[in-house]
């Protein structure tokens, strides 16, 4: 039976040569953080105290990924794809890298990250039409405020105007309004195609695409010590309309629809309740982060209390699907305290399913279906990253650690 350690080594090693991920992953996505090089770059970043190869092999990562973009740089998607994703792979992942091995395309690309979110902010300010793409911590405003956040703390790149204007916008779309439908409640049409929703629209919840990534980031920001007009009261909106929504079973909707926001019922909407997604694990962190800014302690209980309930079910009964991160027992193991048994759990189901017969040892799982896929979100660099904190593998301390990019830290 192979140890932790040695599963991290072995998808490292066998993420070492940029052409195997190359080999792996279709079209655009083969440079994105979700799917290919700027994720394992980032691991191999992450584990560059451990063996200096892992630094060069790094750097190989963001080439590549570099070349790869340079003749099909395809549309601005966020943070996880395309020329965005490979910036915030730069940026987070150089300060695991000793001073002498930062990559000189790191401050250039805070800057344009931060041009592309004061565009964005721009664009709705003047068509005030809300998407996905505007907010969430995938493609919108949450996750680029996030890296350049961490570009700020790091001394990187000219960040401050696209920080501002991602702080402004999101605390606009999270102010209390004199309605029962709040400011990121979207109609059905607005949602992306591949996403079933109520007639009467919805306002989304989780991590990822819903609410709690604003809420994570505005409340990160706050806690650091930028704040803009009203980002207090965004906050706590935000954060009282999410403990309002809570299920009677602990957990939380993936979203609440139009008519149940109007009609004050009980949320119906099904789907996965215990991921980093969608579900309790990034939830409650968003909590935990608002209660911190807010000073509340009376929502820091209730995050509390719902870890407390996520924690008395078992493994076998968690709404998660395979190791991976964005929706499976990884993301579980990267959103608790390291000493948790919920933690333990979630490792044990990791490590179980580490196979030595697959190309890079874990597998994603979606939809009863399993892909070998490389990168962070959905791929084995993702579980190896949250094996290596959980284990505690040696690298350097840095204001932001590889999980600001799920809004975990």
């Amino acid at each position: 039976m192979t140890t932790l350690d040695d599963q991290i080594t072995t998808v490292a090693q066998r993420l070492r040569d940029p052409e195997t991920v190359v080999a792996a992953v279709a079209g655009a996505e083969v440079a994105s953080l979700t799917h290919g090089l700027a994720g394992t770059a980032l691991l191999h970043a992450r584990l560059a105290h451990i063996d200096p190869d892992f630094a060069h092999a790094a750097h190989r990562h963001w080439t590549a990924a570099a070349e790869l973009l340079k003749n099909h740089p395809g549309g601005f998607s966020g943070i996880q794809g395309g020329l965005g994703g490979l910036a915030a792979s730069l940026i987070i992942g150089t300060s695991y890298l000793p001073d002498t091995h930062h990559h000189p395309a790191t401050a250039p690309g805070a800057t344009w990250l931060s041009t592309c979110a004061s565009d964005m902010a721009d664009l709705y300010q003047r068509t005030d039409i809300l998407t996905w793409d505007v907010y969430d911590a995938i493609t919108g405003l949450a996750g680029i405020g996030r890296v350049l956040l961490a570009a700020h703390h790091t001394a990187v790149g000219n960040v401050e105007p696209g920080l501002k204007a991602a702080l402004t916008t999101l605390t606009a779309i999270l102010a209390p309004r004199d309605t029962h439908r709040p400011g990121w409640w979207m109609p059905a049409a607005d949602h992306p195609e591949a996403v079933a929703v109520h007639p009467s629209g919805a306002a989304t919840t989780g991590l990822a695409h819903g609410v709690a990534g604003p809420l994570a980031f505005l409340s990160t920001a706050h806690i650091a010590g930028w704040s803009v007009p009203g980002q207090t009261d965004a906050i706590d909106h935000a954060a009282t309309w999410l403990v309002r929504w809570r299920r009677d079973d602990g957990t939380w909707p993936p979203a609440v629809t139009g008519d149940e926001l109007d009609n004050h019922t009980p949320p119906a909407t099904t789907g996965r309740a215990d991921a980093w997604c969608y579900g309790t694990p990034g939830i409650t962190r968003a909590l935990i982060l608002a209660g911190h800014a807010l000073g509340e302690p009376e929502v820091l209980l209730i995050a509390g209390n719902a870890l407390h309930d996520f924690a008395d079910r078992s493994p076998e009964q968690w709404d998660v699907d395979g190791p991976t991160l964005c929706h499976g027992y990884a993301g579980i193991v990267q959103s608790q305290p390291a000493k948790d048994p919920v933690t333990k759990a979630a490792v044990n189901e990791v490590a179980a399913a580490f196979d030595p017969e697959s190309p890079f040892g874990f597998q994603h799982h979606d939809h009863g279906q399993t892909h070998d896929q490389p990168g962070l979100l959905v791929g084995a660099a993702g579980v190896a990253l949250a094996l290596a904190d959980y284990r505690q593998l040696p690298a350097p301390s840095t204001p932001a650690p590889w999980d600001c990019l799920l809004h975990l830290s």
